[in-house]
């Protein structure tokens, strides 16, 4: 079973939150490492430090960056 990572509350520490554009909820799993993203009232929230969840949300079209 995947292991689901933290989900940082928006605007605390530093990081980066996205708009999901299509589902208010959902859960992610990343393809390289299998780990889950939790997507709650259309936002998913991860750490400066998490590339490879930064790579996936700024090259999916189903996501925007949003701008706090």
């Amino acid at each position: 079973m995947a292991k689901t990572s933290e989900t940082p509350v928006a605007g605390a520490g530093s990081g980066s939150t996205f708009r999901d554009k299509l589902y208010n909820s959902r859960t992610l799993i990343l393809p390289d490492s299998g780990r889950a993203l939790a997507v709650l009232k259309q936002r998913v929230s991860v750490p400066a430090t998490d590339a490879e969840a930064l790579d996936y949300l700024k090259s999916n079209e189903e996501f925007e960056l949003l701008q706090e």
